[in-house]
């Protein structure tokens, strides 16, 4: 099982409980992990918890190909105790881990080391992975990412603190791309503005030389981190060729030596980082985060009613436009039929399921006012009065504010959609005269429209400014405050402020997208750009 003989005994144990990929040296062995799922996530453990046991927690996050795999790895090949002379490297992340095929399927790992406290750390580890997050599939796919994290905060079974949060690129990047941008952002969207001083930056590729590059790439982003005496984003150094081959020529030798050596001195001072920061208790960034997330709901909710509005004004205007140019024609042939572009909504289906009785995805929808109360992301209610919209038994998103009695969870939502319908007078007697008074009705045609377009117009700009307020107080809440998510509303807002001639407003919403960084301009470049490619 163990035929180096540079290979200590105190790996035999493990290396038992392997499989080997590679001879070496170094030997490359594939860990056999204990592997659970808290409903969608993996959590993989090496070793057999002790409770009397410190234990430090790490969000690592990075687009894929930064090189978190490897970062991973060499965290726990540290925690070990793996020594450079042991000529052996274990692998907590599988090869497969790493195709989008598994990313798909697997949108957040939770490693736990155990067993190995004294070896080189006084604690264990648990690693919190996101594979897949910031890949091509874009914005959707990362806002599962991001909802997972939050079900894993929330889950009586899952990680209630974090000590690090490391923000994972290569030593080579000279500016963020819009895509790693984002990436950050959402992550840092998750927590509360108490968590910038755990906030790093794990600096991969290195050649142990200072990281200028990434270091004007984080200062050029206006990435929040912690920062050190200098008032330089704290940031650690590693090198990914740990299993890197080293054959038998000693120039070679020297090289890898050299990058097995500032990966070690970069592990030395990020785990005495992690040694003297305290927990940061997730509470409150619960609390932050469904507060945004029914703020969320709402500011999505009302768009989507001033847009279905706007539908319906159109209609009204095609009709009114139609009575007038032939209302002689149709009192004389009460079949004359116009036609106009009529607004419904349709039921269609989302992707959703349960998850091993722990996550039930779907969308929270009000079957009175037929609206979405809380899609996408509604992940960890079963039943919609357990959803986060609702308050007080009642719902905070849909029109009616209506009870929780009166919504579904199930795998479909409703989506505006528009078709063109003929209609005669007597058509539009009826639908207008609908649910009104007996002394209303002996109103005219023209004046039931004008009157509808004018209390659609009210409640338009009634829900204009209910989403401007919303906006305003996501804006509040949080370290990024869902910064890329709340100006992805912004341009539909001014346009809207513009057209109801609410200068004060539009210049006030004006200036909170002229105060976004260019970091998270690029980030809300990179959702438009990836909404209009699919």
């Amino acid at each position: 099982l163990c035929s180096n003989s540079n290979i200590s005994s105190k790996y035999e144990d493990i290396i038992s409980r392997s499989v080997l990929l590679h001879p070496g040296p170094p030997a490359v062995y594939q860990l056999r992990t204990k592997k659970e799922k808290i409903g969608t996530l993996t959590r993989k453990t090496v070793g057999e918890k002790n409770v009397n046991q410190i234990n430090k927690t790490i969000l690592v996050v990075g687009e894929t190909g930064a090189g978190k795999s490897a970062l991973i790895n060499a965290l726990v090949n540290y925690a070990m105790g793996v020594k450079w002379e042991d000529e052996v490297w274990f692998q907590i992340v599988e090869e497969e881990e790493r195709s989008q095929s598994e990313s798909q399927t697997s949108d957040v790992i939770v490693y736990q080391v155990f067993g190995f406290e004294g070896e080189a750390l006084p604690y264990s580890l648990t690693i919190i992975d996101t594979p897949g997050f910031g890949d091509t599939r874009g914005p959707e796919q990362d806002a599962i990412i991001s909802q997972r994290l939050l079900d894993l905060f929330r889950s009586d079974d899952g990680v209630n603190e974090v000590n690090a949060v490391g923000l994972v690129l290569k030593a080579s990047d000279y500016r963020l791309s819009d895509r790693q941008i984002y990436v950050f952002n959402s992550v840092m969207s998750l927590f509360g503005k108490n968590l910038e001083k755990n906030i790093v930056a794990l600096i991969t590729h290195s050649d142990g030389g200072k990281p200028e590059n990434a270091l004007q790439a984080l200062e050029a982003a206006k990435v929040k981190c912690a920062r050190n005496e200098k008032d330089q984003p704290v940031h650690f150094l590693f090198n990914n060729q740990q299993k890197t081959q080293r054959g038998t020529e000693e120039k070679t030798k020297a090289t890898l030596k050299h990058s097995w050596d500032i990966t070690k001195e970069g592990m030395s001072e990020f785990t005495a980082f992690l040694n003297r920061t305290g927990p940061l208790k997730l509470m409150t960034t619960v609390e932050v985060l469904n507060k945004r997330v029914r703020l969320e709901a709402r500011v999505q909710n009302l768009q989507e009613r001033i847009k279905f509005i706007e539908a319906k004004q159109t209609e009204i205007s095609q009709t009114e436009e139609a009575l007038k140019k032939h209302e002689g024609e149709m009192k004389k042939n009460q079949e004359f039929t116009v036609e106009v572009v009529e607004p419904y909504k349709e039921k269609e289906k989302i992707r959703g399921g349960m998850w091993k009785l722990v996550f039930y995805e779907g969308a929270v929808c009000c079957t009175v006012c037929e609206e979405n109360c809380h899609y996408p992301g509604c992940t960890m209610a079963w039943y919609p009065e357990h959803c986060e919209v609702m308050k007080g038994g009642r719902c905070t998103s849909c029109t009616n504010k209506c009870p929780a009695s009166d919504h579904v969870k199930e795998k479909w939502r409703y989506v505006p959609k528009t078709r063109r319908v003929k209609k005669t007078l007597e058509d539009m007697k009826l639908k207008y005269e609908e649910n009104q008074k007996e002394n209303q009705k002996k109103s005219s045609l023209l004046e039931k429209l004008k009157k509808e377009m004018d209390q659609l117009t009210s409640e338009k700009t009634q829900w204009l400014e209910e989403a401007y307020q919303h906006v305003v107080r996501l804006k509040e809440i949080a370290l990024e405050a869902g910064s890329v998510s709340t100006h992805v509303h912004l341009d539909f807002l001014i346009e809207k402020m513009k057209e109801k001639g609410d200068t004060e407003k539009v210049r006030e919403l004006e200036e909170m997208e002229r105060r976004m960084d260019e970091g998270t301009r690029a980030a809300v470049q990179y959702v438009v750009v990836s909404q209009q490619l699919v």
